[in-house]
């Protein structure tokens, strides 16, 4: 097993054994649902809720060794915690709590990445919504992959449902066009 994989099914069994609510985001669901690319770290959405972050965070800074000094500060500020694997391999953990990340987290299934190691990814409609939400260059390369190998499968309806509030909440105005043409490019 690669480790980047190992590094998944790290903090994947570290939140069941807590019965946490988390997905793998990033790079790795992209694998499942995209066009696969290499990845260098590890993405994690797990719902923290309001108020309840330090707990958490604390928690993970006993079983992952924080990626800067400060890491749980940076963690309450920034609402991601930047920690590494046993082996080293970076892991961010975004601190959800909003609507939209309880409802990625619900929708999320199992998928198998390598013989015998399954991890727990959002769906390829929450994968969208992230990427279009976060903006980057790479993050637009891998909705248009997301769009070409899910096609007519990906539920536009819950993409426009999920994405619209989060981009009003950014006052993002480029976001919605950019998925439109990409989305209508099908």
């Amino acid at each position: 097993m690669n480790a980047i994989f190992r590094a998944a099914r790290e903090i994947e069994e570290f939140c069941r054994a807590r019965a946490w609510g988390f997905c793998i985001i990033g790079g790795l669901a992209v694998q499942r649902w995209g066009e696969p690319r290499l990845t260098r770290d590890v993405g994690v959405t797990l719902l923290t809720g309001f108020g309840n972050e330090p707990a958490f965070v604390d928690e993970l800074l006993r079983g992952f060794r924080g990626r800067l000094p400060d890491a749980s500060e940076f963690a309450l500020a920034n609402r991601v915690l930047l920690v590494v694997s046993t082996d080293g391999i970076p892991i961010d953990i975004a601190l959800g709590a909003m609507p939209f990340e309880e409802a990625a987290v619900r929708r999320a299934t199992p998928y198998e990445v390598a013989p015998n190691v399954e991890l727990t990814t959002c769906s390829a409609e929450d994968l969208v919504v992230l990427k279009a939400f976060a903006g980057r260059d790479r993050d637009w390369v891998d909705v248009e992959g997301i769009v070409n190998r899910q096609g007519s499968r990906l539920d536009d309806t819950l993409v426009w449902r999920e994405l619209l509030p989060l981009l009003e909440l950014k006052e993002d105005r480029d976001a919605e066009p950019r998925l439109r043409r990409i989305l209508g490019g099908r």
